[in-house]
């Protein structure tokens, strides 16, 4: 999940639905029987299929389509790469190296966007009282048009205060499209990440064709996740992920003190996500769910450290800022959360 300048952004990833499975016969037919460890045994051939293919069970032909087009894309294909040469490079455990692409890429890629997005925000905030002027000489410019010329007057001098307001923030360089650069670059690259992990986690990547990656993920996870290859049975992770991204949302909520009935509706949308990412995540490798945790905290503390007033002394914002705001939100939530 990213951080955008105050607030998040949080986004839900479909699971492919289809693997394969290697049947092998014997005089017997197999008998198959589940076990507490999300695997399904053949006792006739001994080959054991991850819950992971066996809950997204298909067939083959019905694989094919746009998904396995994503899946087989070159920008997950790089990302591939990526997360196997950082693995192999810093020779850490493979739940450690996912920790580290995770922290990386946030802060190298992400990080800076954001406080890109914090400057736009914060100029588009500074033109509201010069567009306020403007809005209040075209009310009364209207009001005296009206009586001595003809009705079509309003919706010309509509016109000529949207072309007033582009021009103001040509001049400034704070077009409000600018600040959704965040997402556009965050979101693709959250999907190809993910569908990166899938692929090394289920041993359908291009970097695993020569190398045994997915024994090596089966063999690197922790605690509670050994098998990052296989979904978390113990739920930790999907619950400390949808924990996590419910604290981003009810932080940035924070900010809203009289929040209009189309934002209270995105919220309580963007909080139904939060929720359903849960189970969404107690169905995929533990590998994904890892990064997508790792990702939502990484977010987070972008997100506390763009409140810095050191941080917004550096960016020179043109709007004023609280000068305690890790106090002031902690009030907040103390007030909002224990009434």
């Amino acid at each position: 999940m990213l951080s955008v300048g105050g607030s998040s952004r949080i986004f839900s990833l479909p699971v492919r639905g289809f693997c394969s499975v290697v049947i092998y016969r014997k005089s017997l037919p197999p008998v198959i029987t589940s076990s507490p460890g999300n695997y399904l045994h053949r006792s006739g051939g001994g080959a054991h299929v991850s819950g992971v293919r066996a809950l997204s069970g298909g067939s083959s032909d019905a694989a094919g389509g746009w998904y396995s087009s994503l899946a087989d894309s070159t920008p997950v294909h790089l990302c591939e790469q990526l997360l196997v040469s950082v693995q192999e490079a810093s020779g850490l455990p493979w739940w450690f190296s996912i920790c580290v692409a995770t922290l990386s890429v946030r802060t190298l890629v992400t990080l800076p966007l954001a406080a890109y997005q914090l400057v736009v925000i914060s100029k588009v905030e500074a033109l509201q009282t010069e567009i306020s002027e403007l809005a209040k000489r075209l009310r009364y410019e209207v009001s005296v048009r009206n009586q001595s010329v003809c009705p079509p007057a309003r919706f010309q001098f509509k016109k000529n205060l949207r072309r007033i307001v582009s021009q103001l923030y040509i001049r400034d360089n704070c077009h409000p499209f600018k600040a959704s650069l965040l997402v556009w670059v965050q979101l693709p690259l959250w999907i190809s990440l993910s569908l990166a992990l899938r692929n090394l986690s289920l041993d359908q990547s291009a970097a695993g064709a020569s190398a045994n990656l997915q024994g090596a993920l089966a063999a690197g996870g922790a605690l509670w996740f050994p098998d990052l290859t296989i979904p978390d049975s113990t739920w930790i992770l999907p619950v400390c992920l949808g924990l996590t991204n419910l604290l981003i949302v009810e932080v940035f909520s924070l900010q809203r003190v009289a929040a209009s009935r189309t934002q209270r509706l995105v919220l309580n949308t963007v909080r139904g996500f939060s929720l359903l990412m849960i189970p969404i995540a107690a169905t995929v490798p533990s590998s994904m769910a890892l990064y997508w945790f790792a990702s939502s905290l990484v977010g987070f503390s972008h997100n506390l450290l763009l409140r810095s007033p050191s941080i917004h002394r550096l960016l020179q914002l043109s709007t004023p800022h609280s000068t305690s705001p890790y106090r002031d939100l902690l009030t907040a939530f103390i007030a909002k959360y224990h009434k």
